[in-house]
Formats: C-alpha cells, sequence, structure tokens
C-alpha cells in the first residue's frame, strides 16, 4: 500500500475505442474525487493512460493528462509508436496496485478485455467481471439474453457478419427490415457506446445507408422499432445486494438522444423523473433483474424507454463502465441519492473490497 493505511487505486482510462475523449473526461471527474480532502485521508491514485494506438504511459504522464498539464498527447502518443516496441507493460509500475478502477469506455475496455487482463494481477477491480461486461457491451446477445428472460423491450432484429457489397444481402436485409419493423427504425452497431455509429431511419430509402455506418463499427448489426418514448434511467450498485438509484430522465432538444446531444447539449435532466410511483418501483425492480440475468454488479447504468402513449416500460440497455463526465448521468442520478462524486467513489471501491 502506499501512505500506510491509504489504498492504491489504480485508475486506467484513455484506450483504443471510439469513446477515448469521453473516457479521458470521466477519468478527470473521478481523479478529482478521490483527491478530495475527505478521500485523501483513505486514498492514493496512480493513473494508467492508454494511447489511441494502445501504448500505456507511466503513471507521472498519466496523471499530467489528468490534471491537465498535458493538453495535447498526440506527441506523446507518436513518440511512443517511434519507439522500439516491447511488452504493454513493461515499465509499468502497478505492483502497489490495491484496487482497480476501469475507466475504459467502449472496446477493450467496458466489453471485458481489461476485466480479463487485471483478473492476472489478483487485485480486486470496481465494476463487474468479465462476462457481464461482455455481454453488457454486445448489444444482441444482451437483448437476446433479456428476451429469453421474458423482460419487455421493443422489436428488433439482428444482423451478423453479412456482405453489404453483395446485392442480393442487400435487398434481402432491406425487405426484412421493411417486413418486420415499423419505421422509424434505428440501426445500431452491437458492440458501441455513446450512440455512436447509430442512424434514425424514416424509410426504406434511408436503410443501406444506416446499415454501411454501423458496419463501419461493428459486422454484427441490431435494428429496433422507434417509438415515441420518455428517456428513463436509473443507476445501480452493489454486489451480492443491489441498491437502485433516484429514477432520471433525460430531455433533449435533438430528435433523438444522439452522441452530440449527450455530451455537448443543453439537455434538461429531471431527477426523480416526473412518473408514477407504481412505474417508478417496477423500472428499479426491472433494473436489478437485468443485471441479474447477465452478472452485473458494482456500477451500472440501466436505460429504459418509456412510451408517451401507454405508459409501457421497455428495457432498453445495461452500460457496466457509464460515463463520470459533468454532463453524466451516473453520477447525477446518485448525488440525488443522498452520494456525492467524493462518497460515490469511494463506495465503489468498497464494494469491491465486500465492506
Amino acid at each position: 500500500m502506499i501512505g500506510g493505511k491509504k489504498k492504491c487505486i489504480g485508475l486506467i482510462f484513455g484506450g483504443e475505442s471510439n469513446e477515448h475523449e469521453v473516457s479521458i473526461s470521466s477519468a478527470k471527474t473521478v481523479f478529482q474525487a478521490f483527491n478530495s480532502e475527505i478521500n485523501k485521508q483513505r486514498f492514493a491514485v496512480k493513473a494508467f493512460y492508454i494511447s489511441k494506438f494502445g501504448d500505456w504511459l507511466d503513471s507521472d504522464l498519466s496523471e499530467k493528462i489528468l490534471v491537465g498539464e498535458i493538453e495535447n498527447n498526440t506527441k506523446i502518443n507518436q513518440g511512443i509508436l517511434n519507439q522500439e516496441r516491447i511488452n504493454f507493460l513493461d515499465g509499468i509500475e502497478f505492483q502497489n496496485v490495491d484496487v482497480w478502477f476501469p475507466l475504459l469506455h467502449g472496446f477493450n475496455g467496458e466489453d471485458g478485455s481489461i476485466h480479463g487482463l487485471l483478473r492476472f494481477t489478483k487485485k480486486p477491480l470496481v465494476g463487474c467481471g468479465i462476462i457481464g461486461s461482455s455481454i453488457g457491451m454486445d448489444k444482441i446477445l444482451m437483448k437476446t439474453i433479456f428476451s429469453n428472460h421474458k423482460l419487455p423491450q421493443v422489436n428488433y432484429l439482428f444482423f451478423q457478419n453479412e456482405d453489404l457489397n453483395d446485392e442480393e444481402v442487400k435487398n434481402k436485409l432491406i425487405n426484412e427490415i421493411v417486413e418486420k419493423l415499423n419505421f422509424p427504425v434505428f440501426v445500431k452497431p452491437s458492440n458501441s457506446g455513446s450512440s455512436l455509429g447509430i442512424s434514425k431511419v424514416m424509410n426504406e430509402s434511408e436503410i443501406l445507408q444506416a446499415l454501411e455506418k454501423a458496419g463501419e463499427i461493428d459486422q454484427r448489426i441490431l435494428v429496433e422499432e422507434g417509438l415515441e418514448v420518455r428517456e428513463i434511467e436509473c443507476g445501480i450498485i452493489g454486489k451480492s445486494k443491489l441498491l437502485t438509484s433516484e429514477i432520471g430522465e433525460v430531455k433533449y432538444e435533438s430528435d433523438w438522444y444522439d452522441y452530440d446531444s449527450k455530451y455537448y447539449s443543453n439537455n434538461k435532466i429531471i431527477i426523480p423523473a416526473e412518473i408514477d410511483s407504481k412505474i417508478t418501483k417496477e423500472i428499479k425492480e426491472i433494473a436489478i433483474q437485468s443485471c441479474r440475468a447477465l452478472n452485473i454488479f458494482g456500477f451500472a447504468r440501466i436505460d429504459f424507454f418509456l412510451e408517451k402513449s401507454s405508459n409501457k416500460i421497455l428495457l432498453n440497455e445495461i452500460n457496466t463502465i457509464p460515463g463520470f463526465t459533468k454532463n453524466s448521468m451516473f453520477p447525477m442520478l446518485w448525488k440525488a441519492s443522498g452520494l456525492n462524486i467524493e462518497q460515490l467513489v469511494a463506495r465503489l471501491v468498497d464494494i469491491s473490497l465486500d465492506l
């Protein structure tokens, strides 16, 4: 350990995914929370930045990114690339880490990859394990399991490894979507986050372009019916017992909740959401059921749709490493539930240690 009784937190951020910048923003928030007056008495932080090229920086350089001393890390990335390639963990001093806190959104992080690597260190980590992370990241697998548990969802189709350059294949996919789903539909890559690669499709003529856009990120593609809904979200923390946060609603000005509206727009966040107490209770119950179905624990954000015309609850997806940025719903949900960001990160470490 570092500093006597202090626990050393290994904060991992950045990564090769298309959510690299979001991960940096999340890590800055968590780093500041651990360095608050109350948490400095219990914790010390070692930062581990992974570049867009997959290189790990030492903790000194990583911390400089978090505190803003290095504004543009492109030069650092290029410098590493010019060096002789070595084992990616050579020179990374992680022996003193007591608890890992991975904040890698997307590929090679949220999909369980980093969880598998960290298991070899025999140190606990904040968040869930390999299985829950990988299934939670894969929308097709996730929705298939939800269906098996009879959890309510929108109608959907999925396609895997289809050749979009083949005219016969393209026509087959387009016809299946038209025949089985009602417009508008959302076309999504199965493995992605922050709404990247997603398109809202209003008619048949727009389907192919949307499939190609999603296919650039993942060859496994999900297509869902788009209903008139409210965006409802719930946080969970815990291990053997899962606790739910207050329920929140996101009201956005854009046509749908895309990447820009998540991170750059002035959305209206309402916590607690203005919904009936019976619906609130049911959403919390489904949130726990869905996490149990995928073996998700530690912390997560569960996203729902509430159909405007019927108030029907529809489970959308689970995010096993939700954002911790200033605009992120997860920390706001828990602040409204009585845990500010400093208390929240400390609680997550305690959960990982079964305290």
